[in-house]
């Protein structure tokens, strides 16, 4: 994990935790000195964080919370369901032995971090399957912009792997995706991704409802 990553993951979950509140300024001086890093890294976090929507950088003023709503969040998870059942779907007619043997090695790899109890290991395997059916579909437009939004969800996706079985459950969705894809079942692919982000996007919500109670 590179500094800006670590550093990126870690105002991520202070943002969504509420540590930092919408329009509170970010000092680059404060936040290199308490992740111990030079200022490089962090004006790259808050770079990613500018494009997902969570940051606005302001020339000559600085950068500032935007923490999305929970109305907001639900609106990208629905272009995300959508975006990933056609991904899903042209993989399922498309995705050359190549790629479908990646997609079946994150597969694994998913599996032993559930075993593990590692839920950001398994979102980091999650990613990888999830690009791999991107790359599967063929369509180099539909994959930027489906990497595009999962970049921006990342945080909100990845947090809701921590609560309950949520991992395990995870992964039989995954399996499920990928048994659609290998039967080359458009239908079926479309429908399981479709179904899968929408479940992350419940999952999120009833974890933020739960934190404001």
């Amino acid at each position: 994990m590179t500094e800006a990553v670590r550093v990126r993951r870690g105002l991520e979950e202070a943002i969504v935790a509420g540590r930092y509140r919408p329009g509170d300024k970010l000092d680059l001086t404060s936040i290199s000195a308490e992740y111990g890093c030079s200022r490089t890294p962090v004006r790259d976090a808050l770079q990613h964080l500018s494009n997902s929507g969570m940051v606005q950088i302001r020339p000559k003023h600085g950068t500032f919370v935007s923490r999305l709503g929970v109305r907001e969040l639900a609106e990208r998870f629905e272009v995300m369901a959508d975006l990933e059942g056609l991904c899903a779907e042209l993989a399922a007619r498309r995705m050359p032995p190549g790629t479908a043997a990646e997609m079946t090695a994150t597969l694994e790899a998913c599996r032993r971090f559930v075993q593990e109890g590692d839920p950001d290991g398994y979102y980091d395997a999650n990613s990888r399957f999830h690009r791999a059916i991107y790359a599967g579909s063929g369509n180099e437009f539909l994959r930027a912009e489906a990497e595009k939004l999962q970049g921006a969800l990342e945080v909100y996706r990845r947090l809701q792997l921590r609560v309950g079985d949520r991992m395990a459950r995870s992964l039989d969705e995954h399996r499920a995706i990928a048994e659609a894809v290998l039967a080359h079942d458009p239908e079926t692919a479309r429908a399981q991704a479709r179904a899968h982000v929408q479940i992350q996007a419940d999952e999120y919500t009833e974890l933020v409802l739960r934190s404001e109670t």
